[in-house]
């Protein structure tokens, strides 16, 4: 047996079985099995089969869509660990408890916590919230995208607070504690690879534009972020630790005129920074591309972990 469990969204917690050999009907009007209130949910938004241990569920024409693992569906067969999307609020397909016997409860649980959300959120902001462990970044971000969202994800993690802005699914801009310096290529790819914290998404006053604006499609962007974390993953526990202080051996036996244009630009940020995440922040280059030019500075003796 199964139940869709609320990971995300204003019944985030909420959890509602999905009894064998029964359809439910999803959706904002007050009649159906899963009531959802809120904007972004059609007033019949979609439906879940249960026959013979499948799950089968069924977009019915809803303005907004209906989504599984990031994909806009028709027409899909669901599996345990299965992500759904319905306006703000993400399910996920988990084990139920067999002894559940009805769904009444389950309806009861999501119209207390409706009530209690009822006038804490402004619907047009339409936030959705929950945990990194449950949604990691990437799938947020293919969510985000598939669904063409406008708005700005907020992101608290052991890390630090990041922020992603994205318009019409497009991710455009992304910082990482306010430090604009750092570039919104290189704030996305290390916000892709932070594994806890919470999130909130929503619409704010902060959609509008920046000098320096992201142009690649959100796909190529999350392809080259996870590729560049694997690589960077690779090699993370060969690296000094991020404030351990790095200077030039003197005297400099090896001559500067040997170092590739990328490795000599790392050698003017140990002169200049000296501090191993300083010079990584402040590199133009990916963090997997100046760990590699680091390296390769330590391994010909150019420079020296103090």
């Amino acid at each position: 047996m199964f139940a869709l469990k609320f990971i995300s969204g204003k019944y985030q917690g909420g959890e509602f079985p999905l009894l064998p050999d029964r359809e439910i009907v999803i959706g904002r009007s007050s009649d159906l099995d899963m009531v959802l209130v809120e904007d972004m949910v059609s007033r019949k938004h979609a439906k879940i089969s249960t026959h013979a241990e499948q799950l089968i569920i069924q977009d019915l024409g809803s303005t907004n869509g209906t989504f599984v693992n990031g994909e806009k569906i028709k027409k899909a067969r669901l599996k345990e660990g299965d992500r759904v999307l319905i306006g703000t609020s993400i399910l996920k397909v988990v084990s139920g408890r067999a002894d559940v016997q009805d769904d009444s409860a389950a309806k009861k649980q999501l119209e207390t916590m409706e009530k209690a959300k009822a006038g804490q959120e402004s619907s047009a902001r339409s936030s959705m919230s929950g945990s990194l462990e449950e949604v990691p970044v990437p799938d947020l971000l293919q969510l985000f995208s598939t669904s063409k969202r406008t708005g700005v994800l907020h992101i608290r993690s052991s890390l630090g607070y990041g922020k992603i802005h994205l318009r019409n699914g497009n991710v455009f801009y992304a910082s990482i504690d306010e430090d604009h310096d750092l570039g919104p290529k290189k704030a996305l790819h290390r916000i892709v690879g932070w594994e806890d914290g919470q999130f909130e998404f929503g619409r704010t006053e902060e959609e509008g534009s920046f000098v320096i604006e992201l142009e690649e499609a959100t796909e190529a962007l999350l392809m080259e972020a996870l590729r560049e974390l694997d690589e960077f993953r690779r090699i993370a526990d060969t690296l000094p630790d991020p404030d351990a202080k790095i200077e030039v051996i003197r005297p400099l036996e090896p001559l500067l005129s040997s170092l590739k244009p990328a490795e000599l630009d790392i050698f003017q940020l140990v002169l200049n920074q000296g501090v191993m995440q300083n010079i990584f922040d402040k590199s133009y280059a990916t963090d997997f591309e100046t760990a590699q030019a680091l390296m390769s500075l330590i391994n010909q003796a150019y420079v020296r972990v103090k």
